[in-house]
């Protein structure tokens, strides 16, 4: 039997055990927190909670304290040393260096074989697998699939342990059917040094027969636009004529759709949404043109919810799982999972759209926000006021970042938006008076502090020089891969070191 038949039919199969949770969502999480709950049994973090005592979710919230990384810290020192059945009940000897964007140092998160497998690796499969029900009788594994990853090194405390980006360790560790379509090489793939790898990759993929990119949006541009330099063409889609699929995540994807959409002017291009984290897999866009992603309940994760209005970190009171939440409120994830994070608060923000089956769409993070004059600005209203005002000035936003401007004396407090462009829009008055009715319109807390200019002034607009994003990275050690540039910050800290980088730049210069 040819192999794409083969394949076809595994895809086939798995949406069928996918819609068992879609139909029968909280049976399946039930049973998941059992069995993980016994997995953990046997682990010195079960023993020290008496896990053999958890029968119930409401006896598992009383007793087991919630986490965040400095809380388990020591666990991860412990387990890169050496180790093992701390945290989980098989051996832990990969760990993810954390994209987190406010971190100056980054986390390491603990990766199993369970997690590995379960999770991540049948994240991707049922990506395919959504895709193939979506748009059959496509023949996906005729090309080649392209992935904008970070890199790994090896953690030389112990000989087999490993240390990277959670792309590096898939790529170290693919199974062969799927090693076989992947470009370019583990070499290229695996670079620390992020320019040398751009540039090789560009050159090692251009011949390449390529149906598939996948990878954070900002990078994934940054690889096009040097395939094109090199190759000379005008656009992917004569590089690369078979070109259908791009699966992006990362970072919200509004903003750099037109982009993507002059990179590949092909109306018959698919873009599916991904949110994939080094902590796990949670979710992927199930529905053609659709802003929702779908939760996936059966990959060795229980969820938990906290809702942002009474958040306080690992001191939060309110927390529920996932038959407790509503739809349209703000919620911090927290996880319990196959890699052996227990109760972790992951850091990032959701909103259920629907519990028929569970959709929700990602809308910020707990620490990246802006509430400095009780404005409640969350990322999720900004990406959607700058694409807003981008579409129509002719703007091309690259990357932006946001902070607060306190308020001196009898003058208005504001927020300071720094824009790096690819095409600059045709007024910036107009641009900044856009992204301000945007705001308004979007958030009603936004809109009663910008009454008439009393807690909040107009936008301050920043236009940074080409590159400034990526040289502040760059200092930060964070340049490339699956780093992210914060979109919104409650302080100054972040924002006075970019205009600190731009301000030597010009100095250089």
């Amino acid at each position: 039997m040819p192999f794409n038949s083969i394949f076809a039919w595994v895809m086939k199969k798995r949406i069928h055990q996918i819609d068992l949770f879609r139909k029968y969502p909280l049976e399946v999480q039930s049973e998941l927190f059992e069995k993980i709950i016994n997995l953990g049994t046997e682990t010195e973090w079960g023993k020290k909670y008496n896990y053999e005592l958890i029968r119930t979710y409401e006896h598992y919230n009383e007793k087991v304290p919630l986490q965040e990384y400095n809380d388990i810290k020591q666990y991860v020192d412990r387990l890169i040393s050496g180790e093992q059945h701390l945290l989980w009940p098989t051996e832990t000897k990969w760990f993810a260096k954390s994209s987190g964007t406010t971190e100056s140092r980054s986390k390491l998160i603990p990766v199993t074989r369970d997690s590995l497998e379960e999770c991540h690796y049948k994240g991707g499969t049922d990506l395919l697998a959504m895709y193939y029900e979506n748009h059959p009788n496509r023949k996906l594994y005729k090309g080649k699939h392209l992935t904008v990853g970070g890199s790994a090194q090896i953690n030389h405390l112990t000989a087999s342990s490993y240390i990277g980006d959670l792309s590096a360790i898939l790529v170290k560790n693919l199974p062969w059917w799927a090693e076989i379509r992947r470009t370019p090489s583990k070499d290229i793939a695996l670079m620390s040094e992020w320019e040398e790898k751009i540039e090789k990759m560009a050159q090692s993929t251009i011949h390449e027969d390529v149906y598939i990119l996948a990878g954070v949006p900002s990078w994934t541009m940054v690889l096009a636009n040097k395939v094109l330099e090199i190759s000379g063409k005008e656009n992917l889609k004569e590089v690369w004529p078979n070109l259908e699929l791009f699966m992006h995540g990362g970072v919200s994807f509004e903003p750099y759709k037109s982009q993507f959409e002059n990179l590949i002017p092909d109306s018959k291009m698919n873009y599916v949404e991904t949110y994939n984290a080094s902590e796990g897999f949670f979710g992927m866009q199930d529905q053609i043109n659709s802003n929702e992603l779908l939760l996936m309940l059966d990959y060795g994760i229980f969820y938990e919810f906290i809702p942002m209005h009474s958040f306080k970190g690992v001191d939060s009171e309110e927390v529920v799982c996932l038959a407790g939440v509503e739809l349209n409120v703000n919620y911090a994830i927290v996880i319990s999972t196959n890699g052996g994070l227990w109760r972790y608060i992951v850091g990032d923000t959701v909103k259920f759209t629907s519990k028929t089956p569970y959709r929700f769409r990602v809308t910020g993070r707990t620490k990246s926000f802006i509430n400095a004059f009780g404005e409640e600005l969350i990322v999720e209203n900004a990406d959607k006021a700058i694409t807003h005002a981008a579409s129509k000035t002719g703007a091309v936003v690259r990357e932006y970042t946001v902070a607060p401007v306190f308020m001196n004396g009898i003058e208005s407090g504001a927020h300071e938006w720094l824009i790096e462009f690819t095409r600059h829009p045709d007024e910036i008055a107009r641009f900044s008076n856009l992204l301000d009715e945007k705001l308004r319109e979007v958030n009603s807390d936004y809109d009663a502090k910008r009454s008439n200019n009393f807690v909040l002034a107009s936008p301050i607009i920043k236009i940074l020089n080409a590159g400034t994003f990526d040289n502040w990275l760059k200092s930060e050690g964070k340049l490339g891969g699956q780093h992210k540039v914060p979109r919104l910050s409650n302080n100054r800290e972040i924002v006075e070191q970019i205009l600190l980088i731009m301000l030597r730049d010009k100095i250089v210069k």
